[in-house]
Order: C-alpha cells, then sequence, then structure tokens
C-alpha cells in the first residue's frame, strides 16, 4: 500500500512516498504504476523524476522500461516545490465560483491554458496568478494551480486549484472518471446512429506527429454523443467524456466522419467546402473547432458537496446556429430522427 503522504504544508521541505508492488502491479512499467497509484503525480513529472534518480526500485534506479514484479519496493523522492516562474499577467476572467480551495473559470476561445510550445504570455495560468497571488505547485511552474486543461479553441469550464490539498483530491477525481465532463459540439454531417458511443484508442498519429489519431496501441478512451439538432449539412451534439486523452472528441467524431465544424487538423476543410451555399460560407469560415466545454461537476475536495457548473454557449457558437439554421429554406433546425 502507498505510504502515508504528508500535509499538503510540509511539500516545500520536499516529500518522500512509498509503495510495494502487488499482484496487480507486476508486469506493469514503473511510470504507468506510479500514475496509477499517485494520480496527482503526472506522467511527464513521473518521468523527470525518474530521470533525477529521485525513483528507486528496490533501492537502484530503474530503466525507464523496467517492469515490476510482486514484492518490488519502490521509493519515491519529491524534491521541494520552487518558487513558480510563470509572471502574472492581469487579464479579464470569466470567474464562475470561486471559495478558499478552488476556481471554476469559463475560458474563451483562443486563450492558452498555460506556457508551452513557444507561448510565453498571454496565458490562462499567469491570469490566475495574477488574481490569485499563489496556486497549488504541483502542476510545475509553469503550470500553477492547473488540474487539467482545454485546448486552444475550445472555449468553457476549467478548475483550477489553489492549493496542493485541492490539486491532489481533483486530480484523483480525474484519474477515477468521477469527473462530469459534458460538451456541446456543431460538427458536419449527422452521425448514425443519432445516439451512441465511440469506445477507440487514440495514440500519437505515426504519420504526422502534431496530430493525434485512432492507433491501435493507443490509450483506452469513451466518448458518449447525442445529436440534439440537425441544421443541414451540420448538427449539434451532446458529447459526454468518460476519458481525458488529448483532442479526444475531436479526434472521435472525425473517426465517424463527422468532423467538428472549423477543426482544420481533423478534416474538416473538406467537407465543409462540399456543403452547398448559403450553408458553405457558414462552414468554412468558423475559425476554431466547434467545441464548448458546457457542464463540470466534481466532489468539493474540501466539503465532499457534489458541484456542477454550466457555462451558455459563447457568442460564436450561438452565431454559427444561427446563421445555419438562417440558411435552412423553411426551417427552424431539424430533430435526429
Amino acid at each position: 500500500m502507498p505510504s502515508a503522504r504528508p500535509k499538503p504544508s510540509d511539500t516545500s521541505l520536499g516529500e518522500r512516498r512509498g509503495l510495494i508492488a502487488t499482484a496487480s502491479h507486476a508486469g506493469l512499467r514503473v511510470d504507468k504504476a506510479l500514475a496509477e497509484v499517485f494520480p496527482d503525480l503526472s506522467r511527464s513529472r513521473i518521468h523527470g523524476l525518474l530521470g533525477l534518480g529521485a525513483i528507486l526500485v528496490n533501492g537502484r534506479p530503474p530503466k525507464p522500461s523496467a517492469k515490476l514484479r510482486e514484492g518490488d519496493r519502490i521509493a519515491v523522492e519529491i524534491p521541494p516545490a520552487v518558487p513558480s516562474d510563470l509572471v502574472p499577467e492581469s487579464g479579464d476572467l470569466d470567474i464562475v465560483y470561486e471559495d478558499e480551495s478552488l476556481l471554476v473559470v469559463s475560458k474563451p476561445a483562443g486563450v492558452v491554458v498555460h506556457p508551452g510550445a513557444g507561448v510565453v504570455t498571454g496565458t490562462l495560468a499567469a491570469a490566475l496568478l495574477a488574481h490569485c497571488g499563489a496556486l497549488s505547485r504541483i502542476g510545475g511552474v509553469t503550470r500553477p494551480g492547473i488540474v487539467h486543461r482545454l485546448d486552444k479553441g475550445t472555449s468553457g469550464l476549467l478548475v483550477v486549484a489553489k492549493n496542493d490539498e485541492a490539486h491532489r483530491s481533483l486530480s484523483a477525481q480525474f484519474k477515477g472518471r468521477t469527473i462530469t465532463k459534458i460538451y456541446a459540439a456543431i460538427c458536419l454531417g449527422t452521425p448514425r446512429p443519432a445516439r451512441g458511443s465511440v469506445l477507440l484508442p487514440i495514440g500519437r498519429d505515426p504519420r504526422h506527429r502534431q496530430r493525434m489519431a485512432v492507433v491501435t496501441a493507443g490509450r483506452a478512451a469513451h466518448t458518449d454523443y447525442e445529436v440534439t439538432e440537425v441544421l443541414g449539412p451540420a448538427s449539434v451534439l451532446r458529447l459526454t467524456l468518460h476519458t481525458g486523452r488529448t483532442h479526444q472528441i475531436r479526434v472521435h467524431m472525425a473517426a465517424l466522419k463527422c468532423p467538428l465544424v472549423g477543426d482544420q487538423t481533423y478534416g474538416a476543410a473538406a467537407l465543409a467546402a462540399k456543403a452547398q451555399e448559403p450553408c458553405r460560407h457558414a462552414l468554412t469560415s468558423f475559425p476554431r473547432p466547434a467545441l464548448h466545454a458546457e457542464v463540470l461537476g466534481f466532489t468539493h475536495p474540501v466539503s465532499g458537496k457534489p458541484m456542477r457548473f454550466e457555462a451558455p454557449w459563447p457568442e460564436d457558437l450561438q452565431r454559427l446556429r444561427a446563421s445555419l439554421k438562417e440558411a435552412i429554406p423553411g426551417s427552424r433546425g431539424g430533430s435526429p430522427s
């Protein structure tokens, strides 16, 4: 069993954790086993600790490919937290809820959640740091408070941890798949059947490394979808995420031959160009994947109270839907059959 964890206030002094591998861990890589047992440690964080020699198996640094055996003793030394090197930046925040442990914010499309891939300024994390003064440190020096993320082009709800205790609790809920995550989207075409589940593994596209794809060796991914409105060559969807893979909804809808409107990475441009006027212009000119994180639910990390939040559609999605409805002669939008 995992060793007892120190109180959050002790993290500035560093932290030690231990694990004795059980039969269920046998055959697993060290990083995978630790990610399962300690959900607040991301896979990238674990790899970094392995590289530092901060993880030992039976007293010795393991090879990255090493597989565990029952009874193996794993020791993890987490270095003291270092001050964030993220520069706070004032910015408009749409705060839906806030207390001493967390915030729920509605992120606009076009804003990057945290620095990375050449993006240094103008991030949501920088604006949050300016607003709060301090956030949890578990995410690292460029991701204070960030428990999960949305793509730059996706709008909607995010929960942010103010302290390490809240971060650990929320991370465990995401890892345990007890978080409610419901999205609204507009896709090209209409999925058949009108309601269903997509259970297709997702991994890095072997031909295009900047994209994700359905690949046999990918990680399990589960998306439920429901068509709520048919708008000629497009449809409005309600999507429930049961896993949180990179680009999951975008990849799964593309696999159904119904990519999200505006998602040029996953095939929307070619389909939109084939649509008849007057819908074609609305479909080809939408500048981002038509995706919005509409509902977010979780258990409060301190009170244990169920929390549920909803964010209305942003104006650009509302305009797109209205344009498509107006473009369909004599129609207010059809319902799925």
